[in-house]
């Protein structure tokens, strides 16, 4: 998908590279509101984006499309990135570009069901037709044992040429109030609950001072050790535990 140099009017051999001091830099003036640094700062930074394109060459999709939804991720990161949280740019703009690429991807792109799946769905769907003119209640199990097959290899294959359904699809109309499908859905991990206990954490780490705020994002954002944290922050490992206990304590006591 990328044999070529030019993507999207793009040479990418010709791409600058950016040292850490002069992305901080730059950083710093773009959220100032400096636009050339911005578009320095983009630049400096669309060789992320294609090492990250690169990882879809076999995706059968135009390589100019999904660097153009990279690159659209790589400014959402610089929008909503935050100079104070310690982090460096690329690890927190990676997920995003990312998550702009599969976005396309997935919306761009029909799926695809390979033609082994199809064929079984097909048959079940004959075996189920079959079952249903001596009864009426015709499960998933009936149908595996009459074709001798996994239970979870019917649901797969029908579930798998099923047509999508979209999440403002109406389920149910009645005097003009109208409910959605996405009314319907329930997430466990994105509840009122969840939020409010998300909203204390993030005001208690707040409130950290700066070193131990930066030695947790470092600790448990980057996954890095106390030995790398401590020769990147000038401390010792025992203060990089210590700090780290200590800003531990402050945040339970911030939301018990």
């Amino acid at each position: 998908m990328l044999q070529k140099v030019v993507i999207c009017g793009v040479d990418t051999s010709g791409l600058p590279r950016l040292s850490q001091s002069e992305q901080e830099e730059l950083l710093k003036q773009l959220k100032a509101g400096d636009v050339r640094a911005r578009e320095k700062f983009i630049v400096g930074n669309m060789r992320l984006v294609l090492s990250l394109v690169r990882r879809f060459w076999a995706k059968n999709a135009n390589a100019d499309d999904v660097f153009q939804a990279g690159c659209v991720g790589l400014i959402k990161a610089i929008d909503n990135f935050d100079l104070s949280v310690g982090v460096k740019f690329s690890t927190y703009a990676v997920p995003m570009i990312l998550g702009e690429i599969k976005r396309y991807l997935r919306d761009g792109n029909s799926l695809r069901v390979s033609r082994s799946i199809r064929d079984t769905a097909y048959q079940i769907l004959k075996v189920r037709e079959k079952l249903e003119e001596n009864s009426d209640d015709v499960t998933y199990d009936k149908i595996a044992r009459e074709m001798n097959i996994a239970v979870s290899e019917v649901a797969y294959a029908l579930d798998a040429i099923s047509d999508p359904v979209s999440l403002y699809e109406p389920v149910y109309n009645k005097a003009g109030d109208t409910l959605l499908l996405m009314d319907q859905l329930f997430d466990d991990k994105n509840n009122d609950e969840v939020w409010t206990e998300k909203a204390a954490l993030y005001e208690a780490i707040n409130r950290l001072e700066g070193r131990e705020r930066k030695i947790l994002f470092l600790r448990y954002f980057e996954g890095k050790t106390q030995t790398e944290i401590s020769a990147e922050v000038g401390i010792s490992q025992a203060q990089v535990s210590r700090l780290e206990k200590t800003a531990l304590k402050q945040l339970k006591a911030c939301i018990s």
